[in-house]
């Protein structure tokens, strides 16, 4: 299974897709938010599951310890866009503890991974 996890910078992408790998799964964090190629979570295969994770721009500050200003929340949400659409699983991670954001991930990704044995 195909995991992709998008983003704003700060949502959580990069600690969730280490807890998956080191769980066995094929995930990868995609850098849309930096990308003008709308579809850019689609290069490498259309994935099995798109994970998009939210952050505020406050949370994100906090998490970055640096200034994350609104004006580049917005422009990367944008740019998220298509992945925001596409998405199976959406979570805003402000008040989600990592162990939690990782424990609904792969709650969902485990009915993706029923819904996909059904099918056959």
């Amino acid at each position: 299974m195909l995991v992709v996890v998008v983003g704003p910078c700060g949502s959580g992408k990069t600690t969730l897709v280490k807890r998956l790998q080191a769980l066995g799964y094929t995930a990868r964090a995609v850098a849309q938010e930096h990308s003008q190629i709308g579809e850019l979570w689609k290069h490498g295969g259309t994935p099995d599951a798109l994970i998009f994770l939210d952050a505020s721009p406050a949370t994100i500050t906090r998490r970055r310890r640096n200034e994350f200003p609104e004006w580049l929340y917005n422009v990367q949400i944008e740019r998220l866009a298509s992945a925001r659409r596409n998405a199976t699983f959406y979570l805003h991670t402000d008040r989600v503890p990592s162990a939690e954001v990782q424990r609904r991930v792969i709650e969902h990704l485990s009915t993706l991974q029923r819904a996909q044995a059904a099918q056959k």
